[in-house]
């Protein structure tokens, strides 16, 4: 029989949930141990008092982590796998030549980031984010600002609320039934973000480490590597329509978007050997955010509050901590949602943290300075206006139009 501890009014559940975060917080340096000692927390509570919401036990346990499997192995696959896509797009040398296509001064930063919400409402964020972090090393030289780290996540993440394939939370919706065009009204919101956080976080990195005046001479893009990249985006692309159109209970059976960007990568290795030197780093960061995955998976969070627009704002913030496709579950479940509004804030909102969404964690894996929370929310202070602001703004011009309650 399941015996809950409660503390305060607050489950148990959330108080070790929090202080994992609150411990990834201040020793950022220890980041992956703490959430591992967090999830160890959280699961053996789990077993001994609270229960899962599959069952009490080893059972309940087995049960859980049966229905989220899909969920982390795409995860994991598509964060590793990412990786070596964009040591791919480094070494094609299409980087090294964007200084001659970006402008020279601030205006340079912010045309990068316009084209990570360009790339990332067709693309996968994840990918968005580490194509826009290769190219930002290498036109500021290697220097790149917090603050300009965090409006890459943002932009990323921005990019994919609009688009039923550009984000997973997003996609989730489109399987559950609501049609694209009910998304897409995200764009409001989220291209009023991209122009209030995309203007200071361009200064901050302008005066940090201005961009580069003029590419190196005697650049050679290598167009073999550049056929690779666009080979694994383009059959990811096409898996994910045709199994959202065609098998979406697939979906729920087979990490079907890791399994696509993996078989690409394999096979045109023979061709050009991916930088396998970069799995060791990579999998510390993508365990990391397992971890947190995992645990937030496991909060009681089955009931929440009344569909509204209130609440949906509230729910961008909680993403930013939480994982925030549980969150869109419980939502579509519970239904009475204007459906734009919803996609762009658990979307949007995990840009508040660096360890808030996919996005970031896989960027801080390539700039591991950025994984500090309070650097993040200090020197990424505009990410959060723009989210605020920008929700308001669609409010303003679209309204709120939930769909019935199904």
């Amino acid at each position: 029989m399941n015996t809950p501890v409660v503390v305060l009014g607050i489950p148990l559940d959330f108080v070790l949930f929090a202080l994992t975060l609150l411990g990834v917080a201040i020793f950022h340096r220890q980041t992956l141990g703490i959430a591992l000692a967090g999830l160890a927390s959280i699961t053996l509570y789990k077993l001994i008092f609270a229960g899962f919401k599959t069952g009490p036990g080893l059972l309940g346990l087995t049960l859980h982590l049966e229905h989220e499997w899909v969920t982390l192995a795409n995860l994991f696959l598509l964060l590793m796998g990412f990786a070596l896509l964009s040591a791919h797009f480094e070494k094609s040398g299409i980087p090294d030549e964007m200084p001659a296509l970006l402008p020279d001064d601030w205006k340079g930063p912010v045309v990068l980031l316009v084209l990570v919400f360009a790339l990332s409402s067709f693309l996968d964020n994840i990918a968005a984010a580490l194509i826009g972090g290769m190219v930002a090393r290498h036109v500021f030289r290697g220097k790149v600002h917090i603050g300009y780290l965090a409006a890459i996540v943002a932009a990323s993440n921005a990019g994919g609320s609009g688009s039923v394939v550009g984000d997973t939370t997003t996609t989730m919706m489109w399987i559950a039934g609501v049609g694209p065009l009910s998304v897409v009204e995200a764009y409001v919101a989220a291209g009023t973000a991209l122009l209030l956080f995309a203007v200071p976080a361009s200064i901050q990195q302008q005066n940090f480490s201005p961009i580069m005046k003029d590419p190196p001479r005697g650049l050679k893009i290598e167009w073999v590597r550049v056929g690779i990249v666009a080979a694994i985006l383009i059959a990811a692309l096409a898996a994910n329509i045709t199994a959202n159109t065609n098998y979406p209970a697939l979906l729920d059976k087979l990490p079907l978007l890791g399994l696509t960007v993996w078989a690409v990568l394999l096979l045109t290795a023979p061709i050009r050997q991916p930088d396998w030197g970069l799995m060791p780093s990579t999998l510390k960061g993508t365990v990391f955010l397992l971890a947190l995955v995992t645990a937030a998976s496991m909060m009681p969070v089955e009931q929440l509050p009344a569909a509204s627009w209130q609440t949906a704002l509230g729910l961008g913030f909680v993403s930013a901590g939480f994982d925030n496709i549980p969150l869109t579950a419980l939502a579509l479940k519970q239904g009475g949602y204007d459906w734009g509004f919803l996609a762009y804030a658990v979307g949007f909102g995990g840009s508040m943290m660096w360890f808030g969404s996919s996005a970031g964690v896989a960027l801080t894996n390539m700039f591991p300075e950025g994984k500090s929370v309070y650097l993040w929310l200090r020197f990424g202070w505009h990410v959060g206006i723009a989210y605020f602001l920008g929700f308001f703004v669609m409010l303003a011009l679209i309204g709120w139009h939930p769909d019935p309650i199904r």
